[in-house]
């Protein structure tokens, strides 16, 4: 927990560790790193307003050599602010006043998608994964087709694609999905993972002759066919 408001940052550590977690707290980015370089972190909640180094700052220089889940935690709640953490690649975005049961349950989500894809390393997952030719590059946040070009994918479609390529050949529910692609926006069964599971095969399935990549389980979920490769 890295933030330099010491009351919050005891709050936030007496509530995680009621869920389970062990929390070690930082008020700063070089205490960050230090902790970072000498103990194991699953999970980095990191507030924006920092003295020194700003939140923005510290997480686009993680994602320089690492994919650790980050929390962006701030009282900037303008929608650029949040568009920009997920852009730098930060992993979800919470703004100040917080509902602590919201904080845990994104951090639920976050860790259950690191068990679903057997990480047993949060700072040295894969950089990238190919299948069928493609590549999946999940630090520029790029889709190449087989041929190198660039093809433009929505933050949910990509999400959603990583959150399928992760997991390869294991069946994942709807409910499942919105938790791995981040998206809670939506309460109860509707069409948001449809709707993108459409949009994935209508740029990614190009061969009206070949075997689907994204396999419909009716009345489950989805299931990614293609053999993937880390990188």
């Amino acid at each position: 927990m890295v933030d330099d408001d010491r009351q919050i940052r005891l709050l936030v550590a007496r509530l995680l560790r009621a869920s389970g977690y062990r929390v070690t707290g930082a008020a700063n980015g070089d205490e960050m790193k230090q902790l970072l370089a000498s103990t194991s972190i699953d999970l980095v909640v990191l507030d924006v307003m920092l003295p020194g180094s700003s939140g923005f700052d510290l997480c686009r220089e993680l994602r320089k050599d690492s994919l650790i889940p980050i929390i962006m935690l701030t009282a900037r709640g303008e929608e650029s602010d949040r568009i920009a953490g997920l852009d730098i690649g930060a992993d979800d975005y919470l703004s100040k006043p917080f509902s602590p049961r919201e904080l845990v349950a994104r951090i639920n989500a976050i860790m259950r998608r690191m068990r679903v894809n057997g990480a047993t390393n949060s700072l040295t997952p894969a950089r990238g994964f190919v299948f069928a030719g493609w590549t999946l590059d999940v630090v520029r946040r790029e889709l190449l087709d087989p041929h190198g070009a660039v093809v433009d994918l929505s933050t949910g479609e990509f999400d959603m694609l990583r959150a399928l390529v992760e997991a390869p050949g294991k069946i994942l529910s709807r409910d499942h999905l919105l938790d791995l692609a981040k998206n809670r926006v939506a309460t109860g069964f509707d069409r948001v993972v449809d709707v993108q599971i459409s949009r994935l095969r209508r740029k990614i399935e190009v061969d009206p002759e070949g075997a689907p990549m994204i396999k419909t389980i009716r009345g489950t979920g989805y299931m990614f066919m293609p053999g993937v490769e880390r990188q």
